[in-house]
C-alpha cells in the first residue's frame, strides 16, 4: 500500500493531534467547545488506556483530583472529574470519602469517560510522517488505519494548518538488562506490563524489583502483601542513594506551576540541563504514604519474632545480567558508595526503571530541514510549547510532554496538562478562549523576571514586575 499522491488540499483542518494520552485528551476536551476549530486526533492503540500495567489495587494518582483534564483551565467544563462523578451518581460517596488523591484506576476510568464523548478522536490510526507543503502552506499528515489485529487496513492523508504532538513516553530498559528482556521464557518484565504478568512473577521462587521510584515501591509492596510471612524471598534495589520521599511541601510543589516553567524556560541551556538532573526528587521520589505502607507491612511481619525474608538496598546499579545454566537470572551488582560488587541470583525480575520521552525523529524527519535545534541536537521549543521552525513555515507544531529540557520538571506532570492545553489553544486561535492568570506561585523564581500576560477587561496586557520598593 502507498499513501495517496500529493495534491492540493481541499479544506485543511485547523489542528491535527498525534497521540491520545492524558495530554492530548485534555487538549481535545478543551478544544471541543470551540465550534470554529476543526480538530482531529489520531492514536494507533484501539482505545484510551493509561498505564494499564500499573493500575494496582489501592494505588493512587500523585496529584490532587483537581489536576484532571480541564479544571485548572476551565472549572466549568462538562469534562471535569466532578462532573464525571455526578454522571455516575457518586458525588456524595466521593464527598464523604475525602480523597484528595484518587485511585489510579478511577483516573483511567474518568479519562475513558471523557474519550467516549469526543467525536474527534480516531483510534487505530498510526501516523507515519509529517511534511510541510510550502506550495499550499499546510502540513501533510500521512497515516495508516489499523484493523482489530493491529494490521494495516488502509492508508490516508490529512492536511492541517497546525499539529500537536502528544505521543508520550515509552518504557525504559537499561542497557545491561536488555538481553534479559529479549530472551524468550525468562520472567523479566517492565513495570508497564506488571499486572499482565503478575501471576507469573508471584509464582517465582525469588523475585527482584529493580528501581527505586514510585512504581518500584508500589510493585514491591504489592508483591510483599501476596507472599507468605517468613518466606517472602524478595529483593528491592535501586540506583538512588536512598528510598527517598518525593518533595511534597507546599512551596516545593510550586516548581510545578506555570511561573516556574516560565522561569526555567528563560535560563541558559547548560543551567537547565543541570537542574533537570538535580531535581529528580521533585518528580521521581516515592510518595511518603507508600513508603509508610511498605514499612508497616514489613513491621507487621516481625510481630511474631524474626525478620521478613526481604532485602531492600538503595545505591545499587546493575552492571551486567545473564542466565545461569539452570535457567535462573544472575544480576551483577555494584554498590556505588562502597565500590563493592556482588552477584544476585533470582527467578524473576520486575524492571521499575521508568519511562523516556518517545523519540520524535521518525515523525519529524519530513520537517528536519525546517527544524531549529539546540547545542545538544534537541528541538528548540518556545514558551508556548511550539517547535521553533524556519520562518517560511507558517503553520505551527506544538508538543506535549516532550519539553522537559526547555520547560522543566512540570513537563510530565498531570497538574500542568490543562494549563498547557489552554496555552496551545490560545496560541492557535489568537483569541484566548481560556484566559490564564498572570501569577500562579507565591515563590519568586529569580531576580529578573520575564514579563507575563494577563487578561484585563477582555484585553491582553504585558505585565512587568515593579522594581524593589515601588
Amino acid at each position: 500500500m502507498t499513501h495517496p499522491p500529493h495534491h492540493a488540499p481541499t479544506r485543511p483542518r485547523d489542528l491535527v493531534g498525534i497521540g491520545i494520552g492524558p495530554c492530548n485528551l485534555s487538549l481535545a476536551a478543551l478544544a471541543h467547545p470551540l465550534t470554529g476549530l476543526d480538530a482531529v486526533f489520531y492514536e494507533q492503540r484501539p482505545g484510551f488506556a493509561w498505564h494499564p500495567g500499573l493500575l494496582i489495587e489501592g494505588a493512587t494518582v500523585q496529584v490532587p483530583f483537581l489536576a484532571d483534564l480541564v479544571t485548572l483551565a476551565d472549572p466549568t467544563s462538562p469534562f471535569s472529574f466532578l462532573n464525571y462523578l455526578r454522571s455516575r451518581e457518586r458525588l456524595f460517596p466521593f464527598y464523604f470519602a475525602e480523597h484528595f488523591h484518587i485511585h489510579r484506576a478511577e483516573y483511567d476510568a474518568y479519562c475513558r469517560w471523557v474519550a467516549g464523548q469526543l467525536p474527534g478522536l480516531r483510534f487505530r490510526h498510526q501516523v507515519d510522517t509529517i511534511r510541510w507543503n510550502p506550495e499550499h502552506d499546510v502540513f501533510e499528515v500521512d497515516f495508516t488505519q489499523l484493523d482489530d489485529a493491529g494490521e494495516a487496513e488502509a492508508l490516508g492523508r490529512t492536511h492541517t494548518r497546525n499539529v500537536v504532538l502528544g505521543v508520550g513516553t515509552a518504557p525504559h530498559v537499561p542497557e545491561p538488562l536488555t538481553p534479559l528482556v529479549q530472551a524468550a521464557g525468562v520472567p523479566v518484565v517492565h513495570a508497564a506490563d506488571y499486572l499482565a504478568h503478575r501471576d507469573t512473577v508471584l509464582a517465582a521462587g525469588h523475585i527482584t524489583v529493580v528501581g527505586s521510584g514510585q512504581s518500584g515501591a508500589e510493585i514491591f509492596l504489592d508483591l510483599l502483601r501476596h507472599r507468605p510471612a517468613g518466606r517472602e524471598r524478595l529483593h528491592w534495589i535501586g540506583r538512588t542513594e536512598a528510598f527517598a520521599p518525593m518533595e511534597y511541601s507546599k512551596l516545593g510543589l510550586e516548581h510545578f506551576t506555570p511561573d516556574y516553567a516560565r522561569y526555567f524556560h528563560a535560563l541558559a541551556e547548560p543551567v537547565r540541563d543541570r537542574l533537570v538532573a538535580a531535581q529528580w526528587q521533585l518528580h521521581k521520589g516515592i510518595d511518603a504514604g507508600t513508603l509508610a505502607a511498605v514499612h508497616d507491612e514489613l513491621y507487621r511481619r516481625t510481630l511474631n519474632g524474626g525478620w521478613p525474608d526481604a532485602v531492600l538496598t538503595p545505591g545499587v546499579r546493575v552492571r551486567t545480567a545473564g542466565r545461569t545454566p539452570a535457567g535462573r537470572i544472575e544480576l551483577h551488582l555494584e554498590h556505588t558508595q562502597q565500590g563493592s560488587r556482588s552477584r544476585l541470583t533470582t527467578d524473576a525480575v520486575v524492571l521499575a526503571t521508568g519511562y523516556r520521552e518517545r523519540p520524535l525523529g521518525r515523525l519529524l524527519a519530513g520537517l528536519d530541514p525546517y527544524l531549529r535545534r539546540d547545542s545538544s541536537g534537541r528541538p528548540r521549543i518556545d514558551e508556548q510549547y511550539r517547535l521553533e521552525l524556519d520562518p517560511s513555515v507558517t503553520g505551527s507544531v506544538h508538543v506535549q510532554n516532550a519539553e522537559l529540557h526547555t520547560h522543566g520538571v512540570g513537563a510530565p506532570d498531570l497538574g500542568l496538562a490543562a494549563w498547557r492545553s489552554a496555552t496551545i489553544l490560545n496560541a492557535l486561535t489568537g483569541t484566548e478562549p481560556y484566559p490564564l492568570p498572570a501569577r500562579t506561585a507565591f515563590t519568586t523564581f529569580g531576580l529578573a523576571q520575564p514579563s507575563v500576560r494577563a487578561q484585563r477587561n477582555g484585553r491582553t496586557e504585558r505585565l512587568t514586575p515593579l522594581p524593589e520598593g515601588k
